[in-house]
């Protein structure tokens, strides 16, 4: 990271970013006289201090600029003693940290090298074949990168996995964290098998971190909900020693993200999973 980036982080208060918005993006731009590529660019060393790679020792950042504006910071995260299936690539907490926003559409990527196949896979659900993939001195699109690719298009599906409007599922439980798993639940993408799904986590000192289920149309490269949110844990330098509840609310299918979900958090946690099974209709 260049001096001048160093200072004009400092100056804005922003010495650990996480999500930018446009006015503080245009901000560094001009005090570093950067453009918007090699801003970026520069600040994924920032994102990759965020990651957590007690397996492979490789630590990855990426950056998601979205049609608002606004950045969102992402780094790799892996889980000691489980297997790499667990883990969140860059990308996918990137594209994750938008999605917790309500983020429609993404217009760049920047990445530190060409992403893996498991990413461009699990990108090519945002249905948006013109996205921009910006690596050092070159730039592709999705399409490029992933030619003849199958995605949501091919199953009969014309949003992405940012454009979802399931149908809505409903509690009455007085317990805001179920109802900010439900919350997630809701803004989920799982137009393939229906289980609608999130996750929250209250942590020790009150907030609340959560996650949603981003499904993909070739299944694997989807994004759980505890993913999500343990991503998410880390991204806000939370620990998991933090967490003093755990719910996952989800529609109840042929398919259910409890055992995935409940094996993960016991690999960091001891606190035990709460399931909150619901219907499109009712509540419980």
């Amino acid at each position: 990271m260049t001096p001048a980036l160093q200072q004009a982080l400092l100056q804005l208060r922003l010495e650990h970013p996480l999500r930018l918005t446009p006015a503080q993006a245009s901000a560094l731009g001009r005090s570093t006289g950067l453009s918007e590529n090699k801003l970026a660019q520069a600040l994924l060393a920032q994102a990759q201090r965020l990651a957590r790679a007690p397996v492979s020792g490789f630590a990855v950042g990426a950056i998601a600029i979205t049609g608002s504006g606004h950045w969102y910071l992402g780094a790799n995260l892996e889980f000691a003693g489980l297997a790499l299936h667990h883990a969140v690539h860059a990308e996918q907490s990137a594209i994750g940290h938008a999605a917790l926003y309500n983020e429609r559409r993404i217009v760049k990527m920047v990445v530190s090298a060409s992403p893996c196949g498991h990413c461009r896979q699990f990108m090519q659900e945002l249905n948006q074949p013109e996205l921009l993939i910006i690596l050092p001195g070159e730039q592709h699109t999705l399409a490029a990168l992933l030619p003849h690719a199958f995605g949501p298009a091919d199953l009969g599906i014309s949003t992405g996995m940012l454009g979802t409007a399931p149908a809505p599922l409903a509690s009455d439980s007085p317990d805001p964290v179920q109802q900010a798993a439900l919350t997630e639940a809701n803004q989920s993408h799982a137009p393939y098998s229906h289980n609608q799904a999130g996750v929250a986590l209250k942590l020790t000192d009150g907030r609340v971190i959560t996650g949603r289920y981003l499904e993909n149309a070739a299944f694997n490269p989807g994004l759980g909900p505890m993913q999500l949110a343990l991503s998410q844990l880390s991204l806000h330098r939370a620990h998991p020693e933090h967490i003093c509840q755990a719910v996952l609310a989800e529609r109840t299918t042929t398919i259910s993200q409890y055992p995935g979900a409940a094996q993960l958090l016991a690999a960091v946690s001891p606190v035990p999973l709460h399931q909150l099974a619901l219907s499109s209709r009712n509540a419980s």
